[in-house]
């Protein structure tokens, strides 16, 4: 047996089909993957995104901190709440993992809140907690926190007809933005490439605002949702998309770089840049009959082979696609729109196309 959120029981209540994720106990389904990513692009789902690791920092060198350790700056959050999108970095420009940074509120001027993937929370909070030894800030981790991630073109009106007390706060909310209500702190964010919120909110609430979400018309969606959601996004995955022995600059994240700030990696990216970057992360779309998992060979004529890296079908532009490392063609010549892919023995075409493949419900091929 796995860890177990706060909502354990709700999903146990539904008839979930629960699977181990990064050690937690987790539903990967309750009704259909395709009912439940349906339900995300055309009205409102859910998602027990609890077990993330939940991380404060506090102290007259947060800010600081945070700008050395992350390769995007916070410095450039002027607005009270607002959200960051960031790679932290080993020395040498590895990933060591992606995460969601908030701004201090305005009730909350000194606290900073860190999102960080499950599989790497021990890794993660060892290395911040070493880099911080020269700065003066305290991490801390919150357990006593539950995640929802309410998420659709009706995500946020279902919230506020629920809970009204929370009805300005959704309101006031720009897209990447946080601000807290209580206990419970409300973010315009998500992982799903549509409006939404993520919620966190103390575990023993959580279980009576998932039932109230249930019985608003809110769809509890599981993992395998997630995954074709965050696919058709263009969101990369952690462990897939990118680890410890990709950086940035192959992972379709040059633009979450501050080049004009001093951060760990900076200099490898730097050398790696100059050098010219050997491979690209690039969208497929598949054009034969198949469906496209992670792993596969790209034969790439006139340049040579990749690999997919995450691959699935999509419910929404009814075709597989998937995200690609592919090499970089000599000289920056031009890459040849069409591939091939392996396929249990075959070669199928493909398309190379720039992520995302969907936004907003709405296809972008």
């Amino acid at each position: 047996m796995g860890l177990q959120t706060a909502l354990y029981p709700e999903h146990l209540a539904l008839k979930a089909r629960i699977v181990d994720f990064g050690g937690w106990d987790m539903p990967v389904q309750y009704s259909s993957v395709l009912d439940e990513h349906h339900a995300v692009r055309r009205s409102a789902g859910m998602f027990d995104v609890s077990h993330m690791t939940f991380l404060e920092l506090e102290g007259p060198d947060a800010e600081a901190f945070l700008r050395r350790l992350l390769a995007n700056d916070v410095s450039r959050l002027k607005i009270p709440g607002k959200a960051l999108y960031s790679a932290m970095l080993k020395e040498d420009g590895g990933i060591l993992d992606d995460l969601i940074v908030y701004a201090p509120t305005e009730t909350r001027p000194g606290l900073w809140r860190v999102i960080v993937n499950c599989g790497t929370r021990a890794k993660d909070i060892a290395w911040m907690q070493a880099q911080a030894a020269s700065f003066r800030v305290t991490l801390k981790e919150r357990e006593d926190l539950a995640m929802i991630a309410v998420q659709g073109p009706e995500a946020r009106a279902k919230v506020a007809a629920i809970r009204p007390a929370l009805a300005s706060l959704i309101d006031s909310l720009e897209v990447f933005q946080g601000n807290e209500a209580g206990e419970w702190f409300v973010a315009r964010t998500g992982y799903t490439g549509e409006d939404g919120l993520e919620i966190l909110l103390p575990n023993g609430e959580a279980g009576a605002f998932w039932r109230e979400l249930l019985a608003a018309g809110v769809m509890a969606c599981g993992l395998g949702a997630r995954d074709t959601l965050r696919l058709e996004a263009g969101m990369n995955l952690y462990g897939n998309d990118m680890t410890e022995a990709t950086s940035p600059l192959t992972s379709n994240m040059a633009w979450t770089l501050a080049w004009d700030h001093d951060f760990i990696g900076k200099a490898a990216l730097e050398a790696e840049k100059a050098a010219g970057v050997p491979t690209r992360l690039v969208g497929l779309i598949l054009q034969d009959k198949g469906v496209l998992r992670a792993h596969m060979r790209v034969v790439i004529p006139g340049v040579g082979e990749g690999e997919t890296t995450s691959g699935t079908f999509s419910p929404t532009l009814e075709k597989a696609i998937a995200l690609a490392r592919i090499p970089v063609s000599d000289a920056g010549a031009q890459v040849p729109e069409q591939v091939q892919v392996e396929i249990r023995g075959k070669m199928l075409n493909a398309r190379i196309v720039r992520p995302p493949f969907v936004r907003n419900g709405k296809a972008l091929f």
